[in-house]
């Protein structure tokens, strides 16, 4: 039995493997390399990816392959209808990283709403020769009272709903666009970019909710108001947020995720110098509690598998 690990240092503990394994490989990363990857994978049974794309053509060359094991929630890097056609079951992580994701939402509320990327820089740089105690720059606004609209109400979305409550925001969660029917509990997706102050994104990504937040989407929300994504980075048209927070349109935006990671290219919202502009490496999911859940759900989807009763099977 021979499992292959094709990008084992996206976690940053060594995952030990599993006694039954008998030919267990690591590989800190493996490039995007169709060929590549399926001669990697050639006689593999079982296959760990985090972020590496399993395609339907590599799929296609691997007829050893009978398990996928996504180390993360989301699994938009395997082609799921070739995974089906072909017999090989897909199983993701849900919900490891839940309380880390949610817990740096919150941190990133607090650092937009009171301008900490300001303060702390361009404020903290004229500090000294201030007049006064203090440098009065750009407002700050309180997080209680204000309105979070929430896109995904999976285990993250809920927890960060949650966790606003009880800060004392009003939390709405957002239908999706264009579906007519809204389910109790919800608003449509225009009223929610209409009413809220601060808008997070917690859903998968998919065909259907790719570019989400485009230019026309920031256009319905408020003035002033505030984008966080640490879900995907495709969720939202970045040229669209860097547009708007250049006019002002948009009060700031925290991004945890970009389009394409790493960002080798250099992307102009990268470059961009912004007052109230975070932008972290993809990393709000590594609590050391939420990799140490990410370690466990790994561990128990595998032994699942070798024990003929799948869990957490998403194909």
């Amino acid at each position: 039995m021979q499992i292959v690990f094709l990008d084992s240092d996206t976690i940053p503990e060594l995952l030990q493997p599993p006694g039954w394994v008998t030919d267990w490989v690591n590989r800190p990363a493996t490039e995007p390399d169709p060929e590549l990857i399926v001669d990697v994978l050639a006689q593999a049974d079982i296959c760990i990816t985090n972020k590496v794309k399993l395609t339907a053509a590599i799929l296609n060359k691997l007829p050893k392959l009978k398990f996928v094991c996504v180390a993360a929630t989301g699994y938009d890097c395997v082609d799921l209808q070739a995974c089906r056609e072909q017999g090989i079951t897909v199983s993701n992580v849900p919900g490891y990283s839940k309380q880390s994701v949610a817990e740096g939402v919150i941190g990133f509320i607090f650092s937009l709403r009171r301008a900490l990327p300001y303060y702390q820089t361009t404020a903290r740089r004229a500090w000294p020769q201030s007049p006064h105690f203090c440098v009065h720059g750009t407002p700050l606004l309180n997080v209680r009272g204000a309105t979070l609209g929430i896109f995904g109400r999976g285990a993250i979305g809920s927890e960060v709903g949650r966790l606003a409550e009880a800060l004392g925001m009003n939390v709405l969660f957002g239908e999706h666009r264009n579906r007519h029917e809204i389910r109790p509990g919800y608003v449509r997706f225009e009223t929610l970019l209409a009413q809220s102050d601060i808008i997070t994104l917690h859903c998968p990504l998919t065909e259907a909710t790719r570019s989400m937040i485009g230019h026309a989407e920031i256009a319905r929300m408020k003035p002033g108001a505030m984008l966080i994504n640490t879900a995907r980075g495709p969720l939202i048209n970045e040229q669209a947020v860097l547009d708007a927070l250049v006019s002002g349109h948009l009060g700031g935006a925290a991004l945890d995720v970009l389009s394409i990671e790493p960002p080798t290219n250099e992307p102009d919202l990268l470059q961009l110098n912004h007052t109230n502009l975070i932008i972290t490496p993809h990393i709000t999911w590594a609590s050391e509690d939420g990799v140490s859940r990410l370690m466990q759900g790994i561990m128990q989807n595998l032994n699942a598998f070798e024990q003929g009763h799948p869990i957490n099977v998403v194909s």
